[in-house]
Order: structure tokens, then sequence, then C-alpha cells
């Protein structure tokens, strides 16, 4: 369940937007909610700003779905569903890109011209930091030469532009000819981009309703460098309040870091650096103290220096809790109905239901996030949001806590329902793992080592 409002305990819905239509964003009821109006600033080609405009304006209006009409509700606007209005930021926080991008598109290397322009554009939007909430850019189809780099270049624009955004403290919407602008179901683009635009602004759309007190989710993330002299560059950690809210995290310089295959493993004194200020991030957010319960996530296994080094941080915390998620696996599950009067199942007609957790030995369980959700469905009494996809599981391995799985397992499960950057019920990755894995593609563009960041400057 997710929780619409701090204080009244009945505002939770098991459907994000349902939630949202309902009950109102959980952040309209804080002290520090989205302003209103919600100011953007904009970044486009020469004398294409309406191709933008019109976007944005799309999203005070109602729009009724043409997709996953078991799933989605009608968009009744953005003032109706978090309270807040979009307007243009003032005259100097819309700028159009020279003209000349154009045949730059056709040089050697065009994803370095754009990159380029684009990064200039928001170094000016920084000095009118206060007229803008939100910037978005906008890139045509025709660009698309400049999207990726080379074949032997580790480079994405997207991150690129991420990266350089975070570095300069703007939260960036980047809006694509293809995607947004011509994707046939409004609903779904007003849906997405209204969210996304409302946590970029610095709202909270929801909150996880059986919270933990006291207790902090980590995730751990590693960057390689793809070309040159292949080595361990960053360590990005990440960490949420017991509610899933309050991200920040943190990226770091690791020299001791060895490598086995393509994972980084860290020191003990690594280890224990990385876990102590992440901490502090936590500390400096609730008064000093510390949380009494961790639970830290990560893709690859922890070697013993790794857990050795975690508890060396984390001795004043009661209950540590150290988890590999891992999401390539090679299991997968069939669910059988029974039959009256027949010893035999059958095959069901849909996947097995969310949330289902299956044993495989001492310490590790096989938890399906994906799977039938018929508490969500607005029609039927099944929902499986991959349609024919046969889902498959991801593995808990612990190295650490103690205890049945189940308080584990619904952590995981909570956790999936915590990516505010997707209007869908869930994804297969609690946002511990699905943050880290976007943490990682942008830290390969630069981050500075030891800086604090706010997820919503790179999401």
């Amino acid at each position: 369940m997710l929780a619409f409002h701090p204080g009244r305990s009945d505002d939770r819905h098991v459907h994000p937007l349902q939630g949202l239509v309902q009950f109102g964003p959980y952040g309209r009821s804080l002290l520090a909610s989205v302003p209103d109006p919600i100011r953007v600033a904009t970044v486009v080609p020469r004398g294409e700003s309406e191709r933008l405009t019109g976007l944005l304006g799309e999203l005070g209006q109602v729009h009724a779905p043409a997709e996953r009409r078991d799933y989605l509700p009608a968009f009744p606007g953005i003032r109706s569903v978090f309270g807040t209005r979009l307007v243009l930021g003032g005259t100097s926080t819309h700028l159009e890109l020279p003209v000349g991008i154009d045949r730059e598109m056709d040089a050697p290397t065009p994803h370095q011209a754009l990159a380029g322009h684009l990064v200039a554009a928001l170094r000016a939007l920084r000095s009118q930091r206060s007229s803008f909430d939100v910037a978005c850019i906008y890139l045509p189809h025709r660009w698309t030469a400049g999207f990726e780099g080379g074949a032997d270049e580790d480079f994405n624009l997207h991150d690129h532009v991420k990266a350089a955004a975070a570095e300069l403290g703007i939260p960036v919407q980047i809006v694509l000819e293809s995607g947004a602008l011509a994707y046939r179901c409004r609903a779904s683009v007003a849906w997405r981009l209204s969210l996304a635009l409302y946590v970029k602004a610095g709202g909270v759309p929801w909150v996880i309703a059986e919270r933990e007190p006291a207790t902090a989710y980590v995730g751990i993330s590693y960057a390689l460098r793809a070309s040159g002299p292949r080595r361990f560059v960053t360590c990005c950690s990440q960490i949420f309040d017991d509610d899933g809210t309050g991200l920040e995290f943190i990226a770091y310089e690791v020299d001791g870091a060895r490598i086995s295959l393509t994972n980084p493993f860290l020191s003990r004194d690594d280890m224990r650096r990385v876990m102590t200020r992440t901490c502090d991030l936590y500390r400096r957010r609730h008064a000093g103290r510390m949380p009494q319960r961790i639970i830290v996530h990560k893709s690859s296994r922890f070697l013993e220096e790794e857990v050795n080094g975690a508890f060396d941080a984390l001795d004043a915390v009661a209950e540590i809790e150290l988890v590999q998620v891992q999401g390539e696996v090679p299991w997968f599950g069939v669910q059988v109905d029974a039959q009256p009067g027949r010893r035999e199942g059958r095959a069901g007609a849909y996947p097995c239901l969310r949330g289902t957790v299956q044993p495989i030995g001492r310490d590790s369980v096989l938890i399906w996030t994906q799977g039938n959700a018929p508490e969500a469905a607005t029609a039927g009494r099944n929902y499986f949001k991959e349609k024919k996809a046969v889902p498959h599981p991801l593995m808990l391995q612990r190295f650490s806590g103690s205890g049945g799985w189940d308080a584990t397992a619904r952590r995981v499960l909570a956790l999936t329902k915590m990516n505010w950057n997707n209007d869908g019920l869930y994804d297969r990755l609690p946002t511990t793992m699905r943050y880290a894995s976007t943490l990682a593609r942008v830290a390969k563009m630069g981050f500075s080592a030891g800086r604090t960041y706010a997820f919503r400057h790179v999401m």
C-alpha cells in the first residue's frame, strides 16, 4: 500500500495513479511543498518553441487512455491531480540553440558538438536559477546522430546532460520528438510527464504506507571506465528513509577496489568509508540520530571484506541486513490452478501472484516482483503489467541479517513501487537497485567525488 497524506491514515491505495486522483500527492500537505505554479525554463532548436510549449499546455487538459485501459485512469489535468499549475519561467529562461547544429550533425563527432551546446545552455540558465524550477530540453529526431558516441566511446547524451545538470543544481526534463511528442496515448504522456515535472520540482507524490521507523535503505552501485585503462572509477551510494523518500547520494573515487569479471569489490577500508559517509547523510536529515536498522542492497555478492567494513562503520546500528539483489537468474515459475475433483492442476491463465516467495537455500530466496496483481486492476479480476511475458523472479541472498524472509521480501516489494519516474504499478527492481543502475550510468559522464546530490537532478 502507498500513502498519500502524512496525517490521514485512510488516504492509502495500492494503485499509485488512482491514489493521486482520489487523494492528491503526499507532498501537498507538507510545509516544504512544490511551488504553485511550477515555473519551466526551456531549451529548444531555433524557432521551435511552440513544439515544447504546446506539449506543456497539454498537461492542463483531460486525456482518456488509449492503452493499458485495465490499469491507466483518465488524466484529469495537472491542477486536479497535483494541486499546482505549469507556467513558463521568466523571459530570460527560454533559450534557442544555434541554427548551425543541423550542419554539425553531419560532422565526425556530432555528439560532442550537441553536448557542448546543451551544457552551455544549462550554464547560461544557472545565472537565472531563481526564475525557474525545472528546465525542459527539446531534442528533435533529426539530431539523433548526436545522441550516442562512436563505437569505441562510452558516451550517452542523456546521461552526459544529466551529469552536467546535477553539477549545476538544475533538474532537467529531456523531451524527445520521437517520444513524448509522437506517442499515441496522450494520457500516458500526460501522467508520465506531469509526474516527472512534479517530482523534479521537489514534490513527493506518494510514500510507503507500512513504514518501519528508524530504518534506512542503502543502494550501492559502481561505474567502470569502458575505454582506456580498465580501472574502477566511482562508487555511488544512495540512502532512503523508512518511507522510501529523502533520497540523496554521494559519488566516491575508490582506488582500493578489485574487479572480478565486471564486478568491482571494495576493500574493508573503502566499504567502511562509503558506509560512514552514507550514514552522515541520514544524520544530517535526522538531527544527528543514527537509524536503528540499515538494509543495504547491491547487485553483486558481499565479500567478507565488505561485510566487515560495513560492520566497522555501523557498530552503533542495532540491525544490519546486507542483501544481494540478483536480477539475472535462470529460474521461472508457472501458476498452477487446482481443478475441482481432480488431483492434477492446470496451468493458470495468468502468472503467479506478485509477491510470491520461494526459498531455495538457507540464505537465499526467489521473489516474484512481477506477476498477477488483481487488486490493482480497474476492470476484471486480474492484472499483469507485462502482458504475455513469463515473469522471472529476483534472487535475494542475505549476507547479514536474521529471522525469516517475510520482512526482507516485503521491503523489496515496497521499494519496487517507489520509482517516481514511472507511472507503472511497479518496477521489477527495488528503487535501491533501479536508481543504482541510473547513477552508475550517469557517473561515467562525471560526478565530483564526495559531493552530495539530490536524485531528482539526475532522474
